[in-house]
């Protein structure tokens, strides 16, 4: 049972959160977005490292971030020798990608940064930053945004990286899109734990 005000507060902020696939063209005032990313800090980490890395996307500099996720596609495109594909279908494919970054005001993309510490599992780590992510999610929620947690495979390519001027050991865990909601608040859908629970030991 959960005796303080506080303590029930984290659980309806829990239960009441959902991710925004659409928000509005107007951008949050930069102290809310400050507040967002502020939460990250406060995640479990193991060793203390803060691997925990943050690139802010927004204005004209969505369009240039969409320009080298297309470039990415094309890369990836161009290796795999899709040939027998429609390319007016590739084309659209190609625009949809540039375009991604446009569907938020602010795109906060997060990467893991792990400690080169011996001690340090990179696991740890990335586990760090998920959990940082998590209490963006959460905080975003808190200040009254709309927030959805994205990834795919711009993540995973090094020219992403280096035009968000992350290092090439980084790993990109999510790009956050934020902004107003611009959806009406989502029904909670039930879900339980149960049916994933093991007790071993317990009387």
């Amino acid at each position: 049972m959960i005796a303080t005000d506080v303590g029930r507060e984290i659980l309806r902020a829990l239960e009441a959160r959902r991710s925004m696939a659409r928000v509005k063209p107007d951008r949050p005032p930069r102290d809310l977005v400050e507040q967002v990313i502020a939460a990250a800090a406060w995640a479990p980490n193991h060793f203390k490292t803060e691997p925990w890395r943050f690139c802010v996307v927004s204005g004209d500099a969505r369009n240039k971030l969409g320009a080298v996720m297309e470039e990415s596609l094309r890369a990836a495109r161009a290796q795999s020798n899709a040939d027998h594909v429609d390319p007016t279908e590739i084309e659209a494919a190609f625009q949809k990608e540039r375009n991604k970054p446009l569907r938020a005001p602010v795109v906060i993309v997060v990467a893991a940064v792990p400690s080169q510490e011996p001690k340090v599992v990179v696991e740890e780590e990335l586990a760090a930053v998920a959990a940082g992510v998590q209490n963006m999610l959460l905080a975003a929620e808190a200040v009254g945004l709309g927030a959805m947690w994205r990834t795919g495979k711009p993540a995973y390519d090094p020219r992403v990286k280096e035009f968000l001027g992350f290092p090439a050991n980084a790993h990109i865990v999510a790009f956050i899109y934020l902004g107003y909601p611009d959806l009406p608040p989502q029904r909670a859908r039930p879900r339980s734990a149960a049916r994933q629970v093991e007790w071993l030991g317990w009387d």
